[in-house]
């Protein structure tokens, strides 16, 4: 998630190549920060209390690019009951960005980082948002976005920034089974820690590594089904694991697979592009010894 007082611009020459309305940056020195909805927010938040009625209209009304694609979702009366309910929560991330220079150099470092390990990485627009304590940060095809609201702190920012690039930068395609997911949002963790220095998630982390034997079992039971429950987006409470063990197998599989190959260019091109995460896995070797079994 990132947060602008305004349009940040990292303007040090460089092509750009134009898809709609949004600048799409082929220079990681050259990538646009847009912070237009976060402060959008805050000026019709700050209406709350001399205004009759819903006022978010106006903010969703007058969404950036970026934001345009989830206004739907978000739903002006949705966005104003959460408000509403949940005003001390929003009021914690008010002045987060102010900070925001101070994670710029890294942003950058890890931007160009990318672009060392793959030359023909894009570098999209990335728009700081307000939204319904939903997602903390995703990626579309207008940019990425970051749901400020969920930022305690710009600690981690340069992580998630980086995960969400990878995610941009992944051109997968499959049957959508609970290997592939894991591996796409797990390679993401892998290639976002190797360009910026920071795993955005480690709890599952932890935990896989302190129960690998038994997770590995599990996991090859029913990788290739699209049973994501207990691995990807939630858990059945049916022991202490924590929320997306996939992000942890995705890594280590993604891991792996970087390790054996001797053109680790290569290999990061073949994560950010693998058509059968089947072959992937078996090329990875990580659970040959499980599934064996």
């Amino acid at each position: 998630m990132k947060r602008w007082l305004c349009v940040v611009l990292l303007v040090l020459g460089g092509r750009e190549m134009t898809y709609g309305q949004v600048k799409f940056s082929l220079n990681p020195l050259d990538a646009a920060f847009v912070t237009r909805d976060y402060d959008k927010f805050w000026q019709v938040f700050d209406k709350l209390d001399s205004t009759n009625g819903n006022p978010f209209g106006e903010y969703l009304d007058n969404a950036s690019e970026g934001l345009k694609p989830f206004v739907d979702y978000l739903d002006v009366e949705q966005l104003y009951q959460t408000v509403l309910t949940r005003k001390q929560d929003y009021l914690k991330s008010r002045h987060i960005l102010n900070d925001l220079e101070s994670k710029s150099k890294r942003v950058r470092a890890s931007y160009a980082a990318l672009k060392f390990w793959y030359p023909e990485a894009k570098f999209p627009p990335v728009y700081f948002i307000m939204g319904r304590f939903t997602s903390g940060g995703t990626a579309s095809e207008n940019g990425l976005i970051v749901g400020t609201e969920m930022l305690e702190s710009l600690d981690g920012l340069v992580g998630l920034i980086a995960h969400e690039l990878i995610h941009y930068q992944q051109d997968l395609s499959g049957n959508n089974s609970l290997l592939e997911q894991a591996i796409a949002e797990g390679s993401a963790d892998f290639i976002g820690e190797l360009i910026s220095g920071e795993h955005i998630n480690l709890v599952p982390f932890r935990y896989g590594t302190e129960h690998e034997e038994r997770l590995c079992r599990e996991f090859v039971d029913i990788m290739t089904t699209d049973k994501y429950t207990d691995w990807l987006y939630g858990t059945s409470g049916k022991d202490d694991r924590p929320n997306d063990l996939g992000y942890w197998m995705g890594y280590k599989i993604s891991e792996a697979f970087f390790a054996k190959q001797e053109d680790k260019k290569h290999a990061i091109h073949e994560i950010l592009n693998f058509k059968d995460s089947l072959t992937f896995v078996k090329q990875s070797g990580y659970l040959d010894r499980f599934m064996a079994k």
